[in-house]
């Protein structure tokens, strides 16, 4: 090394998309981050972890069991999902000797890594974190230029490592359950604006240990004997936490908690709202047929029509029943329901129903108000 201090670029020794290109070459992976988490997968994967087998438990997915081995000859184990992240987490929270001086010879992406860390190198991408330039020389410690959300930092290699190490305390604490039964009713406000906001990740990081703990409540005297307002208000937040799975794509735990919410709200204030958000978390999947008779109990059970009819609109479309599609969408329209769908499908089963359908609505004005609800077909 020279006495000037000089930039070397990291553009062949970063590893960015590892993961997306390993998840590539398996039919499952998408699957396994569904159930373990994303991140959690890329733990595994760096610590030497293979992930054999998963027993799935959707009402409290930190009781998952995963089955994995630990390199190439250890026998099998077995832990629940919350132990396993903690495990994995420890192991890669210890210190990883890490050369001080750049190694001497060719500047390969290897000796690169190994100045960095190998760990580090691998986790970087997995926080969205973007590899540089490493900084040698003058007679001062390496240092690394980092990337995050287009902003660009020198650190030093420690603190970069540091950094790192936060963010995997960061992920663990948000992936930790609450101990059974301790619900916090404030968290529902909070989640409530993180799924207005589209803070998908807010909203399970708020409420997403819920539904381990009602499921064993509802079993309980004490929880039967919870007043209806209660009652609504848990039912309401496991609707708000199984949208939020939908958007996530975690369709079949987005189903298991809403399924749970119904039964928190037992037909009372808070049920329409259930049902709703479980047909639409069905028309997400594509179930239209099995969406129609959700939204229409949703409907029964006092839902305003404003909020139910345009996925009921999508859904008779999709059925091509165009009468009930054309009268959902009209009456969507009417109501002010934001769904810039609504008027291709009125259009389209206008097409579909040709002249009859003209001088239906020549005799028949369509809704310009709020008159009242369609039909129920």
């Amino acid at each position: 090394m020279t006495a000037d201090r000089r930039a070397i670029s990291l553009s062949s020794a970063r590893a960015d998309g590892w993961l997306r290109r390993l998840g590539e070459g398996s039919p499952n992976f998408k699957q396994l981050c569904d159930v373990v988490g994303e991140k959690i997968v890329a733990f595994s994967i760096i610590a030497g972890v293979r992930i054999t087998a998963l027993m799935v438990d959707r009402r409290s997915p930190d009781a998952t069991l995963v089955d994995f081995v630990v390199g190439d000859e250890e026998p099998e184990q077995r832990l629940s999902l919350g132990e396993f992240r903690r495990r994995l987490g420890s192991v890669l929270l210890d210190a990883e000797p890490a050369p001080e001086e750049l190694p001497d010879g060719d500047l390969v992406p290897e000796r690169l890594q190994a100045l960095i860390g190998f760990r580090y190198v691998l986790l970087a991408p997995v926080f969205g974190m973007g590899l540089e330039d490493l900084h040698v020389g003058g007679d001062s410690p390496p240092t690394i230029s980092v990337t995050t959300n287009g902003e660009e930092n020198e650190l030093d290699l420690e603190d970069f490592r540091e950094v790192v190490r936060n963010q995997i305390r960061a992920e663990l604490a948000r992936s930790r359950p609450a101990s059974p039964f301790s619900i916090d009713l404030a968290a529902i406000p909070k989640a409530t604006r993180a799924l207005e906001e589209e803070d998908w990740d807010g909203v399970i990081e708020q409420i997403g240990a819920w539904p381990g703990p009602l499921s064993l409540l509802l079993r309980t005297h004490e929880g039967q004997t919870l007043s209806p307002e209660v009652k609504a208000t848990l039912a309401r937040a496991l609707g708000v936490l199984g949208s939020a799975y939908v958007r996530k794509q975690r369709h079949d735990w987005a189903e298991e908690v809403m399924r749970l919410g119904i039964q928190w709200g037992q037909d009372g204030p808070a049920s329409g709202e259930l049902f709703r958000r479980l047909g639409e978390a069905c028309v997400a999947r594509g179930r239209h047929g099995e969406a129609i008779g959700l939204l229409r109990r949703a409907r029964s059970l006092g839902e305003p029509d404003r909020e139910v009819l345009p996925a009921l609109a999508r859904c008779y479309a999709d059925r091509r029943r165009y009468v009930a599609a054309a009268l959902c969408a009209e009456h969507a329209i009417a109501l002010g329901a934001e769904d810039s769908d609504m008027v291709e499908i009125l259009k389209e089963a206008a097409r579909k129903l040709g002249a009859p359908w003209g001088r239906f609505r020549e005799r028949v004005p369509a809704p310009t108000a709020a008159p009242g609800s369609p039909p129920r077909r």
